[in-house]
């Protein structure tokens, strides 16, 4: 099996950052898209598509590359799509992006620190950034894709413990990720 299969690249939920992610990220939906609401979660089933299964939504989930297959996003009926931490793996996020025919979109990306190079695991070619956005760039990327941004939010890791050295320091007061909810005009 790979690893897009087993979900051996995903994050776990048990660690502090990501569970505050994973906690903002929910209350960003909700507040917008209550359960019960048919979702198409991009990408492998993984603990944050779970967490919203069991709130109440009915959560489907993609299959393979979507650089290959973005037609996957067109096939679904569903209330919104859900793009959390996927869009910045694809060689081509516009074509995707394109391809959804639902009318909501909840989407985050990790936003391009300067203080760091791109992440890339080398161990997993699934679990590389192609793209590492800022704000506008990612604005415009959805707006070219035929969206329009609703609402928008930056939020900043909160890790547990003290940061040792400069490049942790930064990352505590810099924002991570961006997450926006968007909608066809």
């Amino acid at each position: 099996m790979t690893d897009l299969q087993t979900g051996s690249h995903l994050p776990r939920p048990d660690d502090a950052v990501t569970a505050d992610r994973f906690a903002r990220t929910l209350a960003f939906v909700e507040a917008a898209l209550p359960a019960p609401a048919r979702l198409l979660d991009l990408g492998p089933p993984n603990p944050l598509a779970a967490r919203f299964a069991a709130r109440g939504y009915a959560v489907s989930n993609t299959e393979g590359d979507l650089d290959v297959a973005p037609h996957q996003a067109a096939e679904a009926e569903v209330d919104a799509v859900t793009a959390f931490e996927v869009l910045e793996h694809l060689v081509a996020p516009f074509n995707v992006l394109r391809a959804i025919r639902a009318p909501r979109l909840f989407a985050s990306v990790p936003l391009r620190l300067w203080f760091a190079p791109a992440y890339r695991n080398p161990h997993d070619a699934w679990d590389r950034h192609f793209h590492e956005f800022e704000p506008w760039q990612f604005d415009w990327l959805l707006e070219k894709a035929g969206w329009r941004i609703v609402r928008r939010e930056r939020w900043i890791p909160k890790p547990a413990g003290l940061p040792l050295g400069v490049r942790p320091l930064l990352r505590r007061v810099t924002p991570r990720w961006y997450v926006v909810e968007a909608v066809r005009p």
